[in-house]
């Protein structure tokens, strides 16, 4: 392994630590924003706020791109920010935060299946042993009834499903930004997708919810938009730069892997506002952590 190899695998270590310190905290901040504004205005909102940090950066570049590049960043920026950015808090509304953040931990597994079917992925025995240890953590975790006492059907509560299907979002997102755009800088893949759909997100705003209202009457409508700015600017705009970094660096798969360390800093805010944990729930997130480890070890995906 040469001195260059070296640099680029620890800076491609270094961007999964920081950002799995920004979105494991991006949970929190979701959960203070719902306590003023509905799902769809916490998600609007953090759209609003990102693409705004970033408009000097995407009205200069947009000029130049070609229709398929547009084409291409209107569906990057749908899967990779707009939907999720409804489908979390609209989760939230009736499970955990920390619980949230596990359930990220399920991107790397469709990053897999839909690389296979649809990008002509390979994975490795190796990889594929990573995968299934920490599929099997999420498994406990999310069937494990939490303290918290909120409704659930057979142990799994089944607003999971909305933060799985922003996981699959997600994944379709991350082998789009690797196979389409060699040719564009990470930043202004994220700017500049960013502001295709901020009309579609302050139509919404504006024109469909009572978040105008809100701000000007609700007592704690600052506070919480404060938390909603600082999860699109932080959570949104500048961690979509530094995921869009590795995923051209690295691989998709390497790349999703910071879902499975956000749970750890969810969890860790979680207990810090009183969600309450099982024993078993600290089992679960260490076979996630193992699996990182194991799937790891060597390169895992080729395109």
């Amino acid at each position: 392994m040469t001195p260059t190899t070296n640099h680029s695998n620890l800076k491609n270590w270094v961007l999964l630590g920081i950002l799995a310190l920004i979105w494991g905290s991006s949970f929190i901040l979701i959960k203070r924003g719902l306590e003023v504004f509905s799902p769809g205005e916490v998600g609007a909102y953090r759209i609003v706020a990102a693409a705004t940090f970033l408009l000097p950066l995407s009205l200069p570049r947009i000029k130049t791109l070609s229709s398929e590049q547009a084409q291409n960043l209107i569906l990057i920026g749908l899967l990779g920010s707009f939907i999720p950015a409804f489908l979390f808090p609209t989760a939230q509304t009736r499970i955990s935060s920390s619980l949230t953040g596990v359930l990220n931990a399920l991107t790397p597994l469709f990053v897999v299946i839909i690389g296979a079917l649809f990008f002509k992925s390979k994975i490795t025995r190796r990889n594929a042993i990573g995968l299934v240890i920490a599929f099997i953590g999420v498994l406990v975790l999310i069937t494990l009834k939490e303290g918290s006492g909120l409704d659930s059907f057979s142990g799994i509560n089944g607003y999971a499903l909305f933060v799985i299907l922003a996981c699959i979002c997600y994944s379709f997102n991350l082998h789009l930004i690797k196979t389409r755009f060699s040719s564009l800088k990470s930043i202004e893949i994220t700017a500049i997708s960013l502001l295709m759909v901020l009309p579609l997100a302050l139509v919404y705003l504006m024109a469909g919810t009572e978040f105008s209202y809100k701000v000007v009457t609700h007592e704690g409508a600052l506070r919480a938009l404060g938390f909603i700015t600082l999860l699109g600017v932080m959570g949104t705009a500048i961690a979509l730069i530094l995921f869009n970094i590795m995923v051209k660096t690295a691989s998709p798969l390497f790349a999703s892997n910071v879902t499975y360390l956000i749970p750890v800093v969810a969890i860790f805010w979680g207990v810090l506002d009183g969600e309450v944990l099982l024993f078993g729930h600290y089992l679960g997130i260490a076979a996630v952590i193992l699996g990182v480890w194991v799937g790891n070890r060597k390169k895992i995906i080729q395109n």
